[in-house]
C-alpha cells in the first residue's frame, strides 16, 4: 500500500509541474490532415462521458483518479469548451463516469453513486445517491471505467486485487453489469485482469474491451489485450493464460490456453491500454468509420518506456486486421509530459483525448 501511495504522490507532483507549463502540442505527430488543440484544462482527467447536448451545446463530465474529483465541461454550439465546473470532490478514485436520463453515475471503488438532474444543478450539485455499495473495496486495480450498454445496463469492471493471484472468480477479475438502480448484478465476462476501457460496436452491438497484462514477466511479455465479447459467459484466461498463448508461470499448469477466449488483438507489452471507443463520427475520412481508438497510458515498470500514445485498431467485420499508432509525441525519449487516459467522439466527429498527467483534454480534428 505504501508503494502505491508513493507512486500516486509522485504522479501528483509531476502533474502539477506539467499543468503549470505550456503544453508542447507541436510535438504530437498525427496522420496528414489531422490537427490537435488544447480543449480544456481538467485536473487529473480520466474517463469522459457526454451529458445532454443539442444544437446549443452540451456538457462533458470527467472523472479523475488521484484528484478525487469529478468535473463538468460546458461547450457551445461550435463545440468549443466554455467553462469547467467542479461537481464532486473528496471521492475515492472516481475514475468512471456514465450518464443516463439526466443523471450522472460515478464509480468510487466499492460504490456506484448517482447525481440526479445534474445539468440543472451544476452550480449547486445535488447530494449523491448510493446505487450500490456491494463492490470490492480493494484499491489495487479498484478504479473502474463504467458505461451503459445497448441493453440499458451499467457495465462495471472489477479488477484483480493483485498483480498475479487466483482471486475469487465471483468477486474479482471480471466485467459485471447491473440495472441502473443497482439490481440484478451479474458477471458478463470472466478472466479479465484489469479492464479500464470498453465500448460496443455501433452495428453489431457487441462488447469490446481493453485489458492490462500482468507485470514482472520481463519487458516484452505479456501483451496488453483488446478483447471481443459478443455474448455473456466468455472467460479470457486470467490468471492462467496471458495474451492467448502464454501460460502463467505460477498458475498456468491448472488450465491450458485453449480453454479460454483469445484476444482479438494483442497490443504492446505494458502499454497500459485504457479508454477505447469506436469512431462513430463523419468528420474523419471514411476509413476511420467504426474503427477503434485506444488511449495507451504508458508503461511504468519497463526498462524502456512504451505507450503514451493513441493507437488505432482496424477491423474488417468483427476481425482485427491492423494495429497502428495514430497520435504520438507525449513521450520524448524516456520522459513523458502527457499520458492519454481516455478518448471520446464529440457529436461533430472530432475526437477528445483526456490526459491525466498534463491535466488536459485535447481535441483532434480533421481538416483535409
Amino acid at each position: 500500500m505504501r508503494r502505491h501511495k508513493i507512486i500516486g504522490f509522485a504522479f501528483a507532483l509531476i502533474s502539477m509541474t506539467v499543468m503549470a507549463a505550456e503544453l508542447p502540442l507541436e510535438r504530437i505527430k498525427l496522420p496528414p490532415g489531422f490537427a490537435i488543440e488544447l480543449w480544456a484544462r481538467v485536473d487529473n482527467a480520466r474517463q469522459m462521458t457526454l451529458g445532454h447536448h443539442d444544437r446549443k451545446g452540451g456538457t462533458l463530465f470527467v472523472g479523475s483518479m488521484q484528484a478525487g474529483k469529478v468535473h463538468a465541461v460546458s461547450f457551445d454550439a461550435s463545440f468549443k469548451a466554455q467553462g469547467v465546473t467542479l461537481v464532486a470532490s473528496g471521492l475515492k478514485l472516481p475514475v468512471g463516469v456514465a450518464y443516463k436520463e439526466g443523471s450522472l453515475y460515478v464509480s468510487t471503488v466499492s460504490r456506484i453513486l448517482r447525481y440526479d438532474d445534474i445539468e440543472q444543478r451544476l452550480g449547486h450539485p445535488p447530494a449523491a445517491v448510493v446505487v450500490t455499495d456491494k463492490l470490492p473495496a480493494e484499491t489495487h486495480h479498484g478504479w473502474k471505467f463504467i458505461a451503459f450498454g445497448p441493453d440499458g445496463k451499467l457495465y462495471i469492471p472489477v479488477g484483480a486485487p493483485c498483480n498475479i493471484c487466483e482471486p475469487d472468480p465471483q468477486r474479482y477479475a471480471n466485467i459485471m453489469r447491473m440495472n441502473p438502480d443497482g439490481s440484478a448484478m451479474e458477471i458478463y465476462a470472466r478472466g479479465v485482469r484489469n479492464s479500464v476501457g470498453f465500448d460496443w460496436h455501433p452495428q453489431t452491438k457487441a462488447l469490446w474491451f481493453t485489458d492490462n497484462g500482468r507485470d514482472m514477466l520481463g519487458d516484452d511479455f505479456p501483451p496488453d489485450e483488446l478483447n471481443h465479447a459478443p455474448r455473456a459467459g466468455l472467460d479470457f484466461g486470467y490468471p492462467y493464460c496471458h495474451g492467448g498463448g502464454l501460460p502463467d508461470p505460477d498458475f498456468g499448469a491448472k488450465h491450458t490456453c485453449e480453454e479460454f477466449a483469445a484476444p482479438a488483438q494483442k497490443l504492446g507489452p505494458h502499454v497500459a491500454a485504457l479508454g477505447m471507443r469506436f469512431y462513430t463520427g463523419t468528420l474523419f475520412p471514411p476509413e476511420y468509420r467504426n474503427q477503434i481508438f485506444i488511449a495507451e497510458h504508458g508503461s511504468w515498470n519497463r526498462s524502456k518506456k512504451i505507450g503514451y500514445r493513441i493507437t488505432l485498431v482496424r477491423l474488417q467485420g468483427s476481425k482485427a486486421v491492423a494495429y497502428e499508432t495514430f497520435a504520438s509525441g507525449w513521450l520524448q525519449g524516456e520522459t513523458a509530459w502527457g499520458r492519454p487516459a481516455d478518448v471520446l467522439v464529440l457529436p461533430d466527429g472530432s475526437l477528445l483525448v483526456a490526459d491525466d498527467l498534463a491535466g488536459a483534454i485535447y481535441r483532434i480534428v480533421y481538416r483535409g
